[in-house]
């Protein structure tokens, strides 16, 4: 029988329950103090449980994704390093040149963090109570201020994240840096489970237009990869997003992600009292076309706050039919996703990753954004300023020069011995 992680004494230095990782088994909400023997063998990563009790209980659940992860290994060998092969990606026709690698198990949040409704059964059901309603919310000065902690603590994360981009890096490393920095300030990720999303943030790789799922493909040499984190804290959300460099890049690329910018940057100047949210679309559109570029037309930006995604939809395209108009105390998002090609659009069977139709490169900037009396405040600014400024320094990662302390990847925690066949007892987190 294994040995509960620190005795007595509570949890060790360094063990699940002291990093704060939940039980993986359905309707326990407390610590993990024991890991899968069986998933730490295979190489997917450690499953957390809080005692031998729930581990029995989710075993016969659990042990269908040992089943799963094997097929997976099985399918190693396509041309750029993936090695999934999930259901309903058997005959797919890709796109482009990426395909998705192994994914590992969705993570529990532990007690004490404040969850979104939808954070259990993945149905977000207070956004659906006002799907249609085209009424848009004018926060409170309190409201606003709590906002700005918020925004401030996403970009936090979204920067921990993003100083561990390099070559061989994972999305799943990436994941697993988001999920940790935010359960530490004591926020949900958005993400996690809203609508049945599994991972803790977005990671959209080259013809990835958005919505991509973090797995074990490492990125690559002249990748680029686009981060997108939304924190829940207080009752609210922000949202932000970064497209970055992964060592050089070819022109190209820096040409289209510098496009993505300053799509973005022309619409956010656009915000004050009294802009239509139509015309926002008109001043990207008018931008990706100088770049040689086209716009996304199946994703808008929209309103966050005390939901994830809420009036007002703001698309990116020209000649849309968006109703409204900005006032002061209106908090949304845009975020344009700038195509090297067509702007047509498909996604892959996992129903979630958002591809090129033609398969060539696609990139994003977002921000949350505050309307104030006279302008705008961007609520998700970079650290150390206020408005949007291009600065390559800052999207290119993982160049030769940069110092290895920038690899933040999570350290899983050690695990002992193999389990029995049925239900076998899981290992104490040392």
């Amino acid at each position: 029988m294994a040995e509960a992680a620190g005795g007595a004494g509570g949890p060790k230095e360094g063990s699940a329950a002291a990093r704060g990782f939940a039980c993986s088994a359905d309707g326990c909400d407390k610590y993990g103090t024991m890991v899968c023997p069986t998933c730490k063998k295979l190489g997917a990563g450690d499953v957390y449980f809080h005692d031998q009790e729930c581990f029995k209980k989710f075993w016969p659940k659990h042990k269908g994704f040992h089943k799963l992860f094997k097929q997976m290994q099985a399918a190693k060998g396509s041309s750029n390093g993936a090695v999934r092969v999930a259901d309903g990606f058997e005959g797919f026709e890709f796109t482009g040149p990426l395909r998705p690698a192994e994914v590992t198990p969705r993570m529990g949040v532990p007690a004490g963090i404040v969850k979104p409704d939808y954070a259990d059964d993945g149905t977000p059901v207070s956004e659906q109570a006002v799907e249609h309603r085209r009424t848009i919310d004018v926060n409170t000065p309190e409201q606003i201020a709590i906002m700005r902690e918020v925004g401030r603590i996403g970009r936090e994360v979204l920067e921990l994240a993003a100083a561990a981009i390099k070559p061989g890096v994972t999305g799943d490393d990436i994941d697993r840096i988001v999920y940790d920095a935010t359960i530490e300030r004591g926020a949900y990720p958005s993400p996690l489970n809203y609508c049945g999303f599994p991972k803790s943030v977005c990671t959209s790789v080259n013809e990835v237009i958005c919505h991509g799922i973090p797995d074990k493909r490492p990125l690559e040499e002249g990748d680029i990869v686009n981060l997108d984190v939304t924190v829940y804290k207080h009752g609210h959300h922000a949202d932000l997003n970064e497209t970055f460099f992964v060592g050089k890049v070819d022109a190209e690329s820096h040409k289209l992600v510098k496009t993505a910018f300053e799509c973005l940057q022309a619409a956010v100047a656009l915000v004050k009292p009294g802009t239509l949210y139509r015309d926002v679309g008109n001043a990207i559109s008018k931008r990706a076309k100088v770049g040689g570029c086209s716009i996304v037309k199946s994703y808008c930006g929209h309103g966050v706050h005390r939901l994830f995604h809420t009036s007002p939809n703001i698309p990116h395209y020209a000649k849309n039919k968006a109703v409204g108009a900005m006032k002061a105390g209106h908090i949304f998002t845009i975020e344009p996703m700038v195509n090297a090609g067509s702007h047509y659009d498909t996604t892959w069977p996992d129903g979630w990753t958002a591809v090129t139709q033609d398969g060539k490169r696609s990139a994003q900037f977002e921000h949350t954004i505050l309307v104030t009396e006279d302008g705008y405040e961007l609520l998700t600014a970079r650290t150390g300023t206020t408005t949007m400024v291009w600065d390559e320094s800052y999207t290119q990662r993982g160049v030769a020069e940069e110092s290895a302390a920038a690899d933040t990847a999570a350290t899983p925690a050690p695990a002992a011995a193999e389990p029995p066949a049925a239900p076998p007892a899981p290992t104490a987190d040392a």
